[in-house]
């Protein structure tokens, strides 16, 4: 009985050692899985910087900004000559947009290739034809335009533009006839013509007292005031134009131009500009 009471004893013991290892390595399983929580931190850094690398500052804008700051430094007297080159411009290739009234009496200086003269208008003379005249002028009319009939002992003619478009575009833009109020004395600056009504672009200067010319339908509308031995010098050597003789001719110089015109009569002189002055 001793001997089975010490075997008894001796065997719960023993279960209940194994029971109590078997619960210790059970809880020691959680210190093993701990390190793994802590790898998400770990790779997360390097991907949230890529969005900052990729930021970047656009160019564009700075570049149109400089562009309206240049549009916004125009004066206002800028801006009112762009206006006023592009309604010049207009009214070159439509002749009615030309339609200003003249003053009283103004001067235009006359730049051409043997030096200035000078023409004092007046209204006066000849209403429709002077305010032509100032429209003329005042648009840039008189420009790299040819003294093409110059008659010693008659008059100097000019006033078909260059430009072939332009050129047509007044052909027919014509004012009406008026009486004359002056004379064509020497120096008085006179529309030519071609019938009755066909004023247009054309003027003649009068060399020499051209009286005759008074009944005719030739009205002065200004004159020569200074400069006119430049006028008197300018070159006469090819005379009457054609076919009449062998200068140049008036229907070739409208349907060609300068380019044409001054490869066959190179020793031509013309007008470099025409401006209004005080």
């Amino acid at each position: 009985m001793k001997v089975f009471g010490i075997r008894f004893i001796f065997t719960v013991l023993l279960i209940g050692s194994l029971i109590f290892l078997l619960a210790g390595c059970g809880k020691e399983e959680p210190e093993e899985a701990a390190p793994a929580a802590e790898e998400p931190a770990v790779e997360s850094v390097p991907a949230q910087e890529e969005p900052v690398i990729q930021e970047a500052v656009p160019a564009e804008p700075a570049t149109e900004e400089k562009e309206t700051t240049v549009e916004e430094t125009l004066t206002p007297e800028e801006s009112k000559a762009r206006e006023e080159a592009a309604a010049a411009e207009a009214a070159l290739r439509k002749p009615s947009l030309a339609k200003e009234i003249a003053p009283a009496s103004f001067k235009v200086r006359f730049e051409t290739t043997k030096g200035d003269f000078t023409v004092e208008a007046t209204r006066e003379y000849s209403p429709a034809g002077v305010d032509r005249f100032y429209n003329l002028v005042k648009i840039g009319f008189f420009k790299d335009i040819a003294f093409f009939r110059v008659l010693d002992g008659f008059v100097v003619q000019f006033g078909i533009h260059g430009d072939p478009d332009i050129a047509l575009a007044w052909q027919d833009a014509n004012i009406p006839d008026e009486g004359p109020v002056v004379s064509n004395k020497p120096g008085f600056l006179t529309y030519a013509k071609g019938g009755p009504n066909t004023r247009s672009t054309q003027f003649f200067i009068n060399l020499v007292d051209n009286a005759s010319l008074d009944g005719r339908g030739f009205p002065p509308i200004g004159k020569v005031i200074q400069g006119m031995e430049v006028v008197e010098s300018l070159y006469s050597g090819y005379g009457e134009g054609a076919p009449m003789g062998r200068g140049p001719s008036q229907a070739k110089i409208t349907s060609i131009g300068n380019d044409n015109l001054k490869k066959e009569f190179p020793q031509l002189d013309y007008i470099k500009t025409a401006t209004l002055v005080d």
